[in-house]
């Protein structure tokens, strides 16, 4: 099968993913417990009798049979329109949309950090297999990648905050505010991405080309920079990529400690307040992003590695 041909399938198969992922999607919130409406109104203080609620089911467009419902919102999806929602009545698109740009912002910040720390450790580590710096990095990757997010959160919001007072407890969108929260994904990402990239440079370095390199004299830096780590660049780059989809729709917990203005905090906010509209969006959304990346790498792979 042809490049194209594989890229058209995987294309028309992702399609399918993401109707069958709204469906659910829907689905769920359709099946939650807890009622939109009755939730909107006692936190307009408004006195609940049964007349008063219906009505409200009703401009809410909550009484109306399931798959009306469902299709209503499909077709709006496929033009544009997310819906309102139910919270402030405000437009879900715009919401979504400044909330993801935040949740870039610090995803790809707490990546690059995570990436100059990860790739020059790993290969160190590689490099020097067994040797006293070798067992270092491997102790401390060990120890990044254990240490939950929350806790790391915690550890550096009482040092760096607290005691040493060096950033804003509560990120307020600023470069400052943005150090921590970006702090506490890197470390165990960093974590992760050493001992991966570790992991690959030692496997290219026991191929049998490096031996074939080394008896003609090529230097263990070119050999090291043009071969091995450019053989290895596929797997890691893939690695690498699938992170960014996780860390697009992992970093809630993050937000919402560090009240970051992004995605996550948005839908935790929308959980607590039964806005469905919105919730169904941002799933839709990391939903879309996830295989997108997914597909993107898996196309990068073979350019990088015509091999496969």
């Amino acid at each position: 099968m042809s490049i194209k041909k594989q890229i058209a399938k995987r294309i028309a198969e992702l399609i399918i993913i993401l109707i069958i992922l709204s469906f659910l999607t829907f689905l769920l919130m359709y099946l939650a417990p807890g009622d939109p409406a009755e939730k909107r109104l006692s936190s307009q203080g408004v006195a609940i009798t049964k007349e008063v609620l219906e009505a409200e089911q009703e401009r809410m467009g909550l009484l109306r049979p399931f798959m009306v419902r469902y299709g209503e919102w499909f077709t709006g999806i496929l033009h544009g329109d997310w819906g309102v929602s139910f919270k402030d009545d405000l437009p879900v698109a715009p919401k979504l949309i400044s909330g993801l740009k935040n949740t870039t912002i610090l995803a790809l910040s707490s990546l690059i950090l995570s990436l100059i720390v990860s790739i020059p450790l790993g290969i160190a580590s590689a490099v020097k297999k067994n040797s006293v710096l070798d067992h270092i990095v491997r102790l401390l990757s060990f120890i990044g990648n254990a240490l939950p997010n929350f806790l790391i959160s915690v550890l550096l919001m009482y040092f760096l905050c607290i005691v040493f007072n060096l950033f804003p407890v509560v990120a307020d969108g600023s470069i400052q505010g943005l150090c921590l929260p970006a702090l506490s994904l890197a470390i165990p990402m960093a974590g992760r991405f050493t001992r991966q990239i570790r992991t690959e440079i030692m496997e290219q370095l026991d191929q049998e080309y490096v031996t074939g390199l080394r008896t003609r004299g090529v230097s263990e830096k070119d050999i090291l920079i043009h071969n091995v780590f450019h053989n290895a660049s596929g797997h890691i780059f893939t690695i690498i990529a699938l992170q960014i989809g996780t860390l697009m729709g992992g970093s809630v917990v993050i937000e919402t400690i560090f009240r970051w203005p992004g995605i996550g905090k948005l839908v935790m906010d929308s959980i607590n307040a039964r806005d469905y509209p919105t919730i169904m969006g941002f799933v839709l959304i990391m939903g879309t992003i996830y295989v997108v990346i997914n597909f993107i790498s898996d196309v990068l792979y073979h350019v990088l590695d015509p091999r496969v």
